[in-house]
């Protein structure tokens, strides 16, 4: 089996696995269950630095980024998509879905969101329900200053939604300090969890919002206000994946202890980018690099198919290409999480350079 330094799926701690073959009850009737389930979503909140509840849903970290937009759209709401990178741009499709009208501010894919230049922009045209923004645009690694961006949108009365999916628990998230309405996360990227959940934390003021709501959402399953007295009414919307929960509480427990988790993360992602500029090669961006992911410019007279395919053969290592506008121009390793180790990026970063050099 290959190994993962990927930009999610990470690879996975023994003791999470573990805790997943744990004999389960039902969580729908046994109400112990539901006693762990908010002290997970307690634990999550904590992590996160913030006194909003969270609440982790059955589905990929994508779902939890539709869940926002379906519980927050109506018909005819202009929504402010941020977009940096193909995530960013991706907020529209769920905007357009629950018949929001999405209005894209975009700038230069190489760059972070200029915090100056969007208030410029909010100066003239501030009349949004609601903002999107990616912490950690992934297929190209641009992280972004939402210790900013999101109280500039706030100043202007505008809820955010936050995508931190590729971020969390690799840079740190001030959920609280930095005003962020509705933050989204995924067990299976810095947290190294398995693939299957996604986890939210909603602000006050973004309940309020769905609440206040003329028309009803638009979803079941994607549908936030449903989770809201689960607790008090001892009732979950859908049948929770209890073995799932079970390791995402073990990988929360994992990264609670972990008191250098941010300064690892940083020192593997300055060592990987550093060798690989030393070398003469390029790394994807000119501002705003995540502590999580680096994407490699494929060199000219070379291919994304037989690097990656080439580092697989050379040492056993999975690495990613990335894909819409980034299709076979970008070679993206993964050091978040499990993967965020010195002895795998040296690994992995000489099998790189000798593929690269034959």
């Amino acid at each position: 089996m290959l190994k993962l330094m990927t930009p999610g799926p990470t690879r996975v701690r023994e003791n999470v696995r573990m805790a997943r073959s744990l004999e389960t009850t039902n969580p729908d009737l046994d109400l112990e269950f539901y006693d762990y389930y908010k002290e997970t979503c307690e634990l999550i909140s904590e992590l996160l630095n913030t006194k909003n509840p969270a609440y982790i849903l059955s589905g990929e970290g994508i779902l939890g980024l539709e869940a926002a937009c379906a519980s927050l759209t109506e018909s005819g709401d202009r929504v402010l998509v941020i977009d940096n990178g193909v995530f960013g741009r991706g907020f529209a499709d769920f905007v357009r879905i629950y018949g929001g009208e999405p209005v894209l501010y975009t700038t230069d894919y190489r760059e972070a969101v200029d915090p100056a230049a969007l208030k410029e922009f909010l100066e003239q045209d501030h009349g949004f329900k609601y903002a999107t923004i990616v912490h950690c645009d992934t297929p190209s690694g641009r992280l972004n200053p939402i210790q900013e961006i999101c109280p500039l949108l706030k100043s202007y009365g505008i809820l955010t939604v936050v995508d931190a999916v590729a971020s969390m628990f690799g840079d740190p998230v001030c959920v609280d300090d930095w005003q962020l309405d509705i933050v989204c996360g995924g067990s299976q990227k810095a947290l190294s969890a398995p693939v299957g959940l996604t986890f939210l934390t909603v602000s006050p003021a973004a309940m309020r919002a769905m609440e206040a709501r003329k028309t009803p959402i638009a979803s079941f399953y994607a549908n936030l206000t449903l989770f809201k007295n689960y607790y008090e009414d001892k009732w979950f919307p859908y049948t929770m994946p209890i073995s799932d929960i079970y390791g995402l509480r073990q990988a929360l427990e994992n990264v609670k202890a972990d008191s250098e988790c941010f300064q690892r993360h940083k020192a593997v992602a300055d060592y990987v980018r550093n060798r690989l500029q030393k070398a003469g090669y390029s790394i994807y961006g000119n501002s705003g690099f995540a502590n999580t992911i680096t994407a490699l410019e494929v060199p000219e007279g070379r291919t994304a198919k037989e690097i990656i395919e080439g580092v697989a053969k050379e040492a056993g290592i999975m690495l990613a290409g990335s894909f819409d506008v980034f299709e076979g121009k970008l070679i993206r390793i993964g050091h978040m999480g499990e993967n965020a180790s010195m002895e795998d990026a040296k690994l992995t970063i000489e099998a790189v350079l000798k593929v690269l050099s034959k």
